[in-house]
């Protein structure tokens, strides 16, 4: 079976605000979220991997100069995370590239294995989305196939990738995989607590 070609995009441009402190910073074992989730991105065979930064753009370069090279920065991000989808869209323009894996700096519990899955699964099949799912829900990261480009650059942008999704349901595989971390969002301190010795020993699976 020949493997897709797959590129990676982080999304990390949001503010933040019921966190109340920068997600990409936050740790996950010794390494900041967006480092672990770009490092499994690669580890993964997802060539390229680009960050998109927004907010606080200057301090995460900052705090993590190894990762600048491959970051994007999106001045309009707090039109949504489209439209830093469609920033990373747009480095892609002029390549091959099959499909794009979307990773959310604020869902950190990806792995290396988890992404190699996703591609198998989106290689094998003619399916211009895959998306994981843990006991029925729906989780991330997820894959869009270049069939689904040109819909992600014209959908609305308060709609968001979202839309897309809703609008080609017939197009959807989905992976069940047996680790709930798929579906968990580190979105506000108290969620950040809960998930204390999950972030501090990061030894799943999926």
């Amino acid at each position: 079976m020949r493997t897709k070609s797959v590129a990676g995009i982080i999304l990390a441009a949001g503010k933040s605000e019921r966190m109340g402190s920068s997600k990409s910073l936050l740790r996950i074992g010794n390494k900041t979220f967006l480092e672990h989730i770009d490092l499994q991105a690669r580890l993964g065979g997802l060539n390229p991997t680009w960050i998109v930064l927004g907010h606080e753009a200057r301090k995460i370069r900052k705090a993590l100069p190894q990762l600048a090279s491959r970051t994007i920065i999106n001045p309009d991000y707090e039109q949504g995370q489209l439209s830093s989808l469609l920033r990373g869209l747009k480095e892609l323009e002029g390549t091959s590239i099959e499909g794009v894996m979307l990773l959310l700096v604020d869902h950190p519990f990806v792995t290396e294995k988890l992404i190699r899955r996703l591609v198998r699964a989106f290689s094998r099949g003619t399916h211009a989305l895959v998306i994981p799912t843990f006991r029925g829900r729906r989780g991330h990261p997820v894959i869009f196939g270049r069939p689904l480009f040109s819909e992600l650059m014209h959908a609305p942008l308060h709609l968001g990738a979202a839309e897309v999704v809703k609008a080609n349901t017939d197009e959807i595989l989905h992976m069940e995989v047996e680790d709930e971390g798929i579906l968990i969002d580190i979105d506000t301190p108290e969620i950040y607590r809960q998930n204390t010795r999950k972030l501090a020993h990061p030894d799943w699976t999926v």
